[in-house]
């Protein structure tokens, strides 16, 4: 298995962190690999992983924008930018202490969160600017000077700010001593963020023999032929994959896994999709010469890694160089992503018995048996799929017919097998190996990654045992009052989004309803699951993960077993509409199509974004620009596909859907237009995110 598909659209603000091995998409993630379908945002990962460099630089610009224009507008609206001025009927039940006067004219808020949310304002705008032909230096240069790109990081804002402030606040709470945990899943969470930090240099004393230990279990490597005792003889394509994607939960070639059903999201079911590539675009692979420095860290990389294992370098660059080609030939059968954004499209439902037809280079219903295997379920050739990519399914069996012809090319296709989970397990090693990646994230990203361990461990942990950790979060800094005003801000954003869909001229009265019903249907979740603050339930959740304190290695290895024991056993159960495919201390937000459900952690519930004690220019100007944009993901080029009820169908009128795609063909124009270093976005694979942009700002600001 090629672990979780997730369903959610996250708010594509976060800035780039962590630097992990597997955390700079590639393609899956560091423990746990994960398929980018559809929406192409899973948990670790997201959107924004899979963004290239210019299309990052230019989203953070953009939202650097669009977040202070709101904010602004009230300084620009008044004759002084001395302090913020607020209309009194706005504000007045925030302010205890009588600071605010009476009367219809605009006064000054002189409580200290109006003085304090000045003071970082003028420390953030560039008043020898002119707002009119440079809003985002106007609004944004001060602070670009005040806070450097910090040593290990590619960029920098106010979501990277923020996240390491929770981080820090996760720091403290999990160095606690253990009495002071509330359930067991705690306690888990604390032995695993020692286990990652390995003060007794466990990791080190090991070096590469945990993962030398897991090659001779799948059958070895031929890269490692001496050191991992690999058989061309007993070797098969079947069996390799079965060890590898179910044993392991690792990926490679193609991806699958358990997730809810777009035509009927009440019911889960199995969902297969493209996948395999290491690095983060098929342009990386296709495109040589502009990535010739990447693909040449890249082989380094390998390289390094297996020397390592126990390799001879010169042979080692040699085979891994035949794995990069055998990836090339894969980016070449590989579907761009801004061709997949058409959900009705991509959507194929079929039996295990057409699949089988399809694509039958391996056995699939074998291959599902063994993993359904697990949860004691049995899987017949009649059990329906759905095929993301059933071009790309075709043309791999094509490839794999090929490197089935020769004991040479059998080689080279267990090579790149094997190469998927060594790459994602050299996270858990020793740091000789962890700074093996340091090239290719330099290539990758323009940082080489130098962040304090401790950082690491902490969103490590996070990953891991997230609702343990989001509950020690809650407790920690998300006040009960904080949910009921989030609230009250999403059902004015809510309303200022329905009106303004009374001025679309390009949308039909009948249509224009429907969408009206369904904004009203979005559901909300704010802050966290309440499940976590009860130490019983917190505990059910996790009781079948193991934690060993001095075993990074096997604890994450345990960690995948568990994740994909969890998401079989959706297979049979009924889709839980309240379930969270996020954590408590996430900066970031979502959208669910097939939930039609807008998402708000606590993380992201705290300043600059939200405070209780702000006023709400500020609030809007932030969290509320936040909150529209992941409810018009609702109604952006893919979500318009779901209903009211998250079901994938047509429910837009014909001339009104024609209407729709010639809007986004201008979108389409105008971002496409927009340069960085030279180079154009691509505004087709960003139209979402453009979408819910400007969505967002517009019905946040009429709020």
């Amino acid at each position: 298995m090629s672990v979780q598909m997730t369903r959610y659209k996250q708010a594509q603000f976060a800035d780039e962190d962590s630097s992990s091995i597997g955390s700079i998409q590639i393609n899956e993630t560091s423990r746990s690999p994960t398929m980018h379908i559809r929406y192409h945002t899973a948990r670790g990962t997201s959107l924004w992983h899979a963004r290239s460099k210019l299309e990052k630089v230019l989203l953070l610009l953009m939202f650097g924008s669009l977040v202070t224009i709101v904010v602004l507008a009230s300084i620009l609206a008044t004759e002084s930018t001395r302090i913020l001025h607020v209309q009194p009927h706005v504000d007045s039940n925030i302010y205890k202490d009588g600071s605010m006067l009476s009367g219809d004219s605009p006064m000054p808020c002189l409580d200290k969160h109006c003085i304090f949310a000045a003071s970082e304002i003028l420390h953030s705008i560039d008043s020898s600017v002119d707002p009119c032909t440079d809003f985002y230096g106007f609004a944004c240069n001060q602070w670009i000077k005040n806070n450097p790109i910090p040593d290990g990081k590619s960029m920098w804002g106010t979501f990277g700010k923020l996240e390491q402030q929770n981080q820090l606040v996760v720091k403290n709470v999990l160095e606690r001593p253990e009495a002071d945990f509330k359930s067991k899943a705690e306690k888990k969470a604390k032995l695993y963020y020692a286990s990652c930090l390995d003060e007794d240099e466990t990791m080190e004393k090991l070096g590469a023999d945990p993962l030398l230990k897991l090659l001779k279990s799948v059958g070895g490597w031929n890269v490692t032929a001496n050191a991992s005792g690999f058989d061309l003889s007993k070797w098969s394509l079947q069996k390799s994959l079965q060890v590898l994607q179910i044993k392991y939960n690792m990926g490679g070639l193609f991806g699958w896994a358990v997730g809810e059903d777009d035509r009927n999201s009440s019911k889960h079911i199995i969902q297969i999709d493209q996948g395999g590539l290491t690095l983060p675009s098929r342009d990386n692979y296709l495109n040589k010469t502009a990535n010739a420095k990447i693909l040449a860290a890249y082989l380094d990389y390998m390289t390094k890694v297996s020397v390592l294992l126990g390799a001879n370098e010169s042979e080692a660059r040699r085979q891994m160089t035949e794995v990069i080609a055998f990836e090339t030939k894969l980016a070449g059968i590989t579907t761009p992503q801004d061709q997949r954004r058409d959900d009705e499209e991509n959507y194929h439902l079929m039996t295990i018995h057409e699949l089988q037809d399809k694509a039958p280079f391996i056995n699939w219903r074998d291959h599902f048996e063994e993993a359904f295997r697990l949860v004691k379920r049995k899987i017949t050739e009649k059990e329906n799929v759905v095929v993301y990519a059933p071009d790309y399914l075709k043309k791999l069996n094509e490839l794999i017919v090929e490197f089935q012809t020769t004991d040479e090319k059998k080689i080279i296709l267990n090579n790149y097998l094997v190469w998927q989970t060594v790459r994602t397990l050299t996270a858990c090693l020793s740091k000789a190996f962890r700074d093996a990646y340091k090239g290719l994230r330099k290539a990758l990203i323009g940082s080489d990654g130098g962040e304090e361990p401790w950082r690491y461990c902490v969103s490590d942990t996070t990953n891991v045992l997230g609702f343990a950790i989001g509950a020690m979060f809650v407790r920690e800094v998300f006040h009960g009052e904080s949910k009921p005003r989030a609230e009250e801000m999403i059902n004015e954003v809510r309303n200022a989004f329905k009106e303004n869909l009374d001025t679309l001229v390009w949308m039909d009265n009948e249509t224009r309803k429907l969408a009206e019903e369904k904004a009203d249907a979005i559901t909300d979740m704010i802050g966290f699951p309440d499940y976590i603050l009860n130490p019983e339930e917190l505990d059910k959740k996790y009781q079948e993960l193991n934690i060993d304190p001095k075993a990074y290695f096997d604890n994450n290895i345990n960690f995948n077993i568990y994740s994909l024991k969890k998401n079989l056993e959706k297979l049979d159960q009924p889709v839980n509409k309240s379930r969270w495919g996020m954590t408590p201390p996430t900066v970031n937000a979502y959208y669910t199509p097939t939930k039609n459900q807008i998402v708000f952690p606590a993380g992201i519930l705290q300043l600059p974004f939200f405070d209780m004690k702000n006023p709400k220019s500020l609030n809007y100007g932030a969290m509320g620009v936040v909150m529209g944009h992941e409810l018009t993901h609702a109604f952006d080029d893919q979500g318009r596909e779901y209903d009211k009820y998250g079901n994938l169908h047509q429910w837009w009128n014909n001339k009104t859907v024609e209407r729709f795609k010639k809007q986004t063909d201008c979108f389409n124009k105008q971002y496409s237009s927009y340069k960085v270093n030279g180079k154009n976005l691509n505004g087709k694979q960003t139209m979402g995110e453009n979408i819910a942009d400007n969505g967002g700002l517009k019905a946040a600001f009429h709020a």
